[in-house]
């Protein structure tokens, strides 16, 4: 009679695909700490089968790490961040093995080429080439991060 409705509150969702092609795993996979046991951030990590990391979004870079190329920080339109790291310990390498095709502030679409990266080179130094992809803590704007079983989709990002 009045056209009262209920007010529904509406998410936003952010569904973040995996940026390199391979093996999902858990971050507690990941021989360093400061990923395996999320003090990073949540997230997933992948043991790539090809040196590719793509945009998991459409968005901008807010930052590459530019010697040593091994990480980047993606924001999609909403603000949300993901910190993308090639490798544990890579910075090490100071860049070499790594070739990025972005810069920071850079807009990114989708499925583009972000940054190469030689796997063998990697390894030969006797490094893990196991990528982490963290949603960063402290971010105001996220409510939740549900993890999906999906083969599009890994992480789900409720902000």
């Amino acid at each position: 009679m009045f056209g009262w409705r209920k007010n529904k509150i509406e998410e936003n969702t952010l569904d973040i695909i995996s940026p390199v092609p391979g093996q999902v795993v858990g971050l507690e996979q990941v021989p360093d700490e400061a990923f395996s046991t999320k003090a990073m951030g949540e997230g997933f990590a992948v043991q790539p089968i090809k040196g590719e990391v793509r945009a998991p979004f459409s968005g901008k870079i807010s930052h590459i790490m530019n010697k040593s190329k091994h990480a980047i920080l993606l924001e999609n339109e909403a603000g949300i961040q993901i910190l993308i790291h090639v490798g544990v310990d890579t910075v090490s390498l100071k860049g070499e093995g790594f070739v990025s095709h972005v810069v920071t502030g850079q807009t990114i679409a989708q499925g583009e080429l972000l940054l190469e990266f030689d796997i063998v080179r990697i390894q030969e130094a006797g490094l893990s080439d196991i990528t982490s992809v963290i949603v960063p803590g402290g971010q105001e704007k996220v409510q939740r991060i549900e993890g999906l079983q999906d083969e599009d989709a890994v992480l789900r990002i409720y902000y």
